[in-house]
């Protein structure tokens, strides 16, 4: 039998069952809220699906949540450039450099940290044909020549337990040379801030672009 509630005001809901075999519990929470409609148009927060089975998802307008990129900045100045703000989740961060040069010949650092960017710790080598270390960052360049610029990419994934691992390539623009990068560093928390700077942390960027993209 339907049971019919009239509304404070006018109208009225109708709540009915349908014909079923045998007894079923519907249980409603203790707390005051709305209840999700089938066909009711709703945000959901705070919810946890177990395997969901998701149909007609639409790629294109998952984008950003898929592979977030930050805002690219110019490299044109500064002795080192920041990126703040990564969330928790992300489990990889690829750094993008396009045409990257220094007024000096230190060596380029990617330094990461949680709450503070962390310089010490790192396992780091960095090869143009014989090769250059650091404990204070991931050192991606062995060779740096004064204006000379640099363009590539170099990914950080993360191993688990705030491990961070990370390989790259560069390349010189305005000549045959490139340099790769390797190495590993474990955090004090949860990754969310990002550095490029230099060894010697005194020479400044005077060309070129930077960016992060996560995921």
């Amino acid at each position: 039998m339907p049971v019919a509630l009239n509304g404070s005001t006018s109208g009225s809901v109708t709540i009915t069952a349908p014909a079923v075999a045998g007894t079923n519990t519907l249980t409603l929470p203790a707390v005051t809220d709305t209840l999700v409609g089938l066909a009711a148009t709703q945000t959901l927060t705070g919810k946890t699906l177990t395997s969901p089975t998701i149909t007609g998802a639409v790629v294109s307008s998952m984008g950003s949540s898929v592979l977030t990129s930050a805002t690219a900045q110019a490299s044109t100045s500064g002795t080192s450039i920041d990126f703040t703000g990564i969330p928790s989740w992300v489990k990889r961060v690829t750094v993008i450099l396009s045409g990257v040069s220094g007024s000096g010949t230190s060596n380029f650092l990617v330094q990461i940290g949680s709450g503070s960017i962390q310089n010490t710790g790192y396992v780091s080598s960095a090869s143009a044909g014989t090769g250059a270390t650091s404990t204070a960052g991931f050192i991606i360049t062995q060779t740096v020549t004064a204006a000379t610029n640099q363009s590539g990419l170099i990914t950080l994934v993360t191993l688990g337990s705030n491990v961070w691992v990370g390989n790259g390539v560069l390349a010189f623009n305005n000549a045959s040379v490139g340099n790769t990068s390797g190495g590993n560093v474990t955090l004090g928390g949860t990754l969310d801030r990002l550095r490029i700077t230099t060894v010697n942390g005194t020479d400044t960027f005077d060309a070129g672009t930077i960016n992060i993209m996560y995921e």
